[in-house]
């Protein structure tokens, strides 16, 4: 049996602007350094900022983690942003939050960002197998 996790984040581009202008440092600590790499390559690098920072904490919601939950400490950085061969942003997910995500028999991670105006915004649908003993535990969480 499949089991559906599902967590969204919205961005206010010109914040992240604000944010990493006035903390540069700050960016190492949210982005790998691929990320930071393909963001900063771009003629506007922090509209793609913005939209990787939301699909990093819809995935921590989508795990039922936050960010309250782990903290910043490396989390986001145990979250990245791949472009497939086309473009389509998928997630590669390891450290703790890739431990969480085993133990919730999470099997696919999938990804959709948009940007419109000064907003990015962000949806992560995760599938996960759920056992005939997780149904007797309750939904898993």
């Amino acid at each position: 049996m499949m089991h559906i996790l599902q967590g969204i984040d919205i961005v206010q581009v010109s914040k992240m602007e604000r944010i990493i202008q006035a903390h540069p440092g700050l960016a190492s600590e949210i982005f790998t350094e691929g990320e930071r790499k393909y963001c900063f390559s771009m003629p506007s690098p922090h509209v793609h900022l913005a939209g990787r920072f939301a699909a990093k904490e819809a995935c921590l919601k989508a795990l039922g983690i936050g960010l309250s939950g782990e903290g910043i400490d490396g989390a986001l950085r145990d979250i990245e942003v791949v472009a497939g061969t086309s473009g389509k942003p998928a997630l590669r997910v390891t450290g703790r939050v890739g431990k969480t995500g085993s133990r919730k028999k999470v099997y696919q991670y999938t990804v959709s960002i948009s940007h419109s105006g000064d907003f990015a915004i962000a949806s992560v649908i995760l599938a996960a197998r759920q056992t005939c003993e997780d149904l007797r535990e309750g939904p898993v969480t």
